[in-house]
């Protein structure tokens, strides 16, 4: 461990050399490229150097304790007890610091809401989830495009495909992804029975073009002309796109804006993501389950969160987290839950990370 620290504080001393360089400062790409990496680096080295001060100071304080001075001795002591508490504090610090980190977590999202079991009362459902992530993003500013929707006749959604545009954007709102389940009476229930019925949520990193490549040999683009609910013209142009992507049968369709040529690039944004993220997928089918089950997995079939209108409640299943919070939550006051399934996976893969790599490390001796 200690080697891949002082390694990373080699690293943070030769970027400080390359950004003072009047050769990188003219190359704008490579002066960004550096800057970010040293803002990154400045945490660990920050945390580290701070670690070795506490360090020192301890071993500084138990050489006190054979000073023939009583009340030395006595302070040393409290010293001792400070500085130790200061020292596991920082070790655990250095740790989370090292988990390696996703290389999506700053990217923009798509966020899909699909309407599942349930008919129109799952529509209406799918209509609430995106009013409350779409307020969450308006609380944390960040900007929502609607890139794709289908309404039902009752003010529902089938189906809606938004892009958030916000830094962390994902890191937020990764572990969304799965099947909502909600527990109310419909309005439209004479009975007053209770209804369940289930939404499911994908949340797919925005992917560059450099990331995911798409020949256009591989492709097949239709055009049709825009409907509404009902069959209701939107408008009078074959402006609607459907793309298919030939070597997985991927289909993406964008007819909410009026030119062709804007669905189409649409489109393609979110077959570009899409096809991300099945390969962010495959490659965690690759890993082992023991790993998946302590990460994570994310998959979409997995039923995730319960809203139980009745009893105002909202659980989240895999942290047995339970709030009676639910007009706030559909208000988009999430944070609560999303911080606790942050804490969580992160103390999981810290746990990994501990028992894959950190085995009998001792931390005492820098």
């Amino acid at each position: 461990m200690f080697d891949k620290l002082e390694g990373v504080e080699e690293r943070f001393l030769e970027l400080e050399n390359l950004l003072s360089d009047s050769s990188i400062v003219s190359d704008r790409e490579a002066y960004q490229k550096y800057v970010r990496e040293h803002a990154e680096l400045s945490k660990i080295v920050t945390v580290y150097r701070a670690y070795k001060q506490t360090v020192k100071e301890l071993q500084e304080s138990k050489e006190l304790l054979t000073d023939g001075d009583i009340d030395i001795k006595a302070l040393a002591r409290d010293e001792i007890d400070r500085l130790s508490l200061e020292k596991n504090n920082l070790e655990n610090e250095i740790k989370k610091l090292l988990i390696p980190k996703d290389p999506n977590d700053g990217k923009n999202v798509f966020i899909e809401i699909r309407a599942g079991t349930g008919g129109e009362e799952a529509g209406l459902f799918a209509g609430d989830l995106f009013r409350m992530y779409s307020r969450y993003a308006e609380n944390k500013r960040w900007k929502v495009e609607v890139m794709s929707h289908s309404a039902t006749g009752i003010g529902g959604l089938k189906e809606i495909i938004a892009m958030i545009h916000g830094k962390g954007a994902y890191s937020c709102l990764k572990y969304e992804s799965g099947t909502h389940r909600v527990q109310r009476v419909p309005s439209t229930e004479a009975q007053g029975r209770i209804h369940t019925s289930a939404v499911t949520v994908a949340v797919l990193p925005e992917a560059e073009d450099v990331e995911v490549h798409i020949d256009p040999s591989e492709i097949k683009v239709d055009v049709y002309r825009s409907t509404g609910p009902g069959g209701q013209s939107v408008n009078t142009t074959d402006s609607a796109v459907r793309i298919t992507h030939l070597p997985t049968g991927l289909v993406v369709t964008c007819q909410d804006e009026k030119s062709q040529l804007k669905n189409k690039n649409k489109a393609l944004k979110v077959l570009r993501s899409r096809l991300l993220d099945e390969m962010i997928r495959e490659q965690n089918k690759k890993r082992s389950e023991e790993r998946k089950s302590q990460i994570g997995s994310g998959d979409r079939s997995e039923r995730i969160r319960t809203y139980n209108f009745p009893q105002g409640r909202v659980t989240d299943h895999r942290i047995g987290l339970t709030l009676y919070k639910l007009e706030s939550i559909l208000q988009g006051y999430i944070d609560e839950i999303i911080d606790e399934l942050s804490t969580y996976y992160q103390t999981q893969a810290l746990q990994h990370a501990e028992s894959a790599g950190d085995q009998g490390v001792s931390m005492d001796h820098p």
